[in-house]
């Protein structure tokens, strides 16, 4: 499926994503058209499904990251949709992932300081539909963040 020309052109995005076709090709010893060519493949093929830039949220002010484990009530038809629906909706909600076993769904959100996050807490997590159970765990550090593949 990808050789290796195709897993260096990944490897390079995957350091640099802003880096252009010129550049590319530059690194690679193909034309600027042949990168191209490649790079519209991969992206048909949704092996690159976009770029994005990384935001360095504690340099906006939001200091506090906590990772909510949520368990739902199964006994309700729609307590998935339902749930994700309304966390949708919550700004400080930054990601969303639903699992099988004990815990259904981790949200992890970001607030300003401790208060802001209680507010943020009492105000629109707990209130959020289907809930039977929630387990907050505060970052303390991250100590690898790298969703790079190994190419």
């Amino acid at each position: 499926m990808l050789d290796d020309v195709d897993r260096r052109l990944l490897r390079l995005l995957q350091a640099d994503p802003a880096r252009g076709a010129p550049d590319l090709a530059d690194e690679t010893g193909l034309t600027a058209a042949r990168v191209t060519r490649r790079m519209d493949r991969m992206r048909e093929a949704r092996i690159v499904q976009g770029s994005y830039a990384i935001i360095n949220w504690s340099a906006l002010g939001y200091a506090v990251s906590v990772s909510l484990r949520i368990t739902l009530d199964k006994t309700v038809s729609r307590a998935f949709d339902d749930f994700i629906a309304a966390a949708r909706q919550v700004p400080e909600v930054i990601e969303i992932q639903t699992f099988l076993g004990r815990v259904d769904v981790r949200l992890s959100l970001i607030a300003k300081d401790l208060p802001d996050y209680q507010r943020i807490y009492r105000e629109q997590v707990l209130t959020l539909p289907h809930i039977a159970d929630i387990e907050a765990l505060m970052t303390v550090a991250t100590v690898k963040s790298d969703e790079s593949l190994p190419l």
